[in-house]
C-alpha cells in the first residue's frame, strides 16, 4: 500500500464520488494529497474522512483566481507536485433544442475551461516523470440521448490530453484520460429520478452496459491510481474507458 509513498497528488472535485474515492486511495497508497470543491463544509468533511494526509480549498474551479490559490497552496505547503487530477465536472442532461446559452456556458465552464487553465497553472509545479490525469465520459464518442453538450464539453479534454502528453514530453509527464461509464454515485440524484424510480431507473441503465450493472467509484478509482502510479509508466496520451463495456454497444 506505498505506490504513491512521499508523493503529493491535487484532485479537484475530490471532495464527493469519484473524485473523493481517488483522493482516499492516494492518501493509502501514501500520497499527501489537495482536494477542492466548491462548498466548503463538503470540503472539509471529505478532508476529515480522507485523513492527516489530506488538505483541502474549496473555491470555484471555473474560476483561474481560484486555480492560482490551488497553485499557492500545493506550492507553499509540499514545493511541487507530482500527480493532477482534473475530476470536478458537471452534467446536465437536456435535449439540444431546449439547452440554454447560460447551460451551456456552465457546462464548458466547469468541464473544459477550468480543466485547461488548472492545469496550465499547475504546469509549473508538475515535477518530472509526474501524471496528469482528466477525468472525461465515455458521452465524449458515445451518443447519449441529451449529453449533446456534456459530450462537447467532455471531448476537448481528449483533445487536450494528446496535446500536453507531447507539450509535457520533455519533462517525462504522462498525460491521459479516464472516461467512466455510469457510475453509482451522488450525482445520480441530481438527475431528478424521483426516489420510488431509482431502482428501476438503475436497472434500464444497466441493461445498456454488458456487466449487467453500474460502476462503482472506488473501481474508477484504483483505475486513476494505475493511471497515477509506476504501474501505469508507460502508458501516454491514451482514454482509459472504465465502463463495463458500455462503449461497445
Amino acid at each position: 500500500m506505498d505506490s504513491l509513498i512521499d508523493k503529493v497528488a491535487v484532485v479537484t472535485g475530490g471532495n464527493s464520488g469519484i473524485g473523493l474515492e481517488t483522493a482516499k486511495l492516494f492518501a493509502r497508497e501514501g500520497a499527501s494529497v489537495i482536494i477542492t470543491g466548491r462548498r466548503a463544509d463538503v470540503v472539509e468533511a471529505a478532508v476529515a474522512e480522507i485523513g492527516p494526509r489530506a488538505v483541502g480549498l474549496a473555491g470555484d474551479t471555473a474560476d483561474p483566481a481560484h486555480q492560482a490559490d490551488v497553485a499557492d497552496l500545493a506550492r507553499e505547503r509540499f514545493g511541487g507536485v507530482d500527480i493532477y487530477v482534473a475530476n470536478a465536472g458537471v452534467n446536465t442532461i437536456t435535449p439540444s433544442s431546449q439547452v440554454s446559452e447560460a447551460e451551456y456556458d456552465a457546462q464548458f465552464a466547469i468541464n473544459a475551461r477550468a480543466v485547461f487553465f488548472g492545469v496550465q497553472k499547475i504546469a509549473p509545479l508538475l515535477r518530472d516523470n509526474g501524471a496528469v490525469i482528466l477525468t472525461s465520459s465515455i458521452a465524449s464518442d458515445k451518443v447519449l440521448d441529451g449529453h449533446a453538450v456534456y459530450a462537447g464539453s467532455k471531448a476537448a479534454l481528449n483533445a487536450f490530453a494528446r496535446s500536453w502528453a507531447l507539450e509535457f514530453k520533455a519533462r517525462g509527464i504522462r498525460v491521459n484520460v479516464l472516461s467512466p461509464g455510469p457510475t453509482d454515485t451522488a450525482i445520480l440524484d441530481k438527475l431528478g429520478v424521483p426516489a420510488s424510480e431509482r431502482a428501476a431507473f438503475e436497472s434500464a441503465v444497466a441493461s445498456g452496459i454488458p456487466l449487467g450493472r453500474l460502476g462503482r467509484p472506488e473501481e474508477l478509482a484504483r483505475a486513476a491510481l494505475f493511471l497515477a502510479s509506476d504501474a501505469g509508466s508507460f502508458v501516454n496520451g491514451v482514454n482509459l474507458k472504465v465502463d463495463g463495456g458500455m462503449s461497445l454497444l
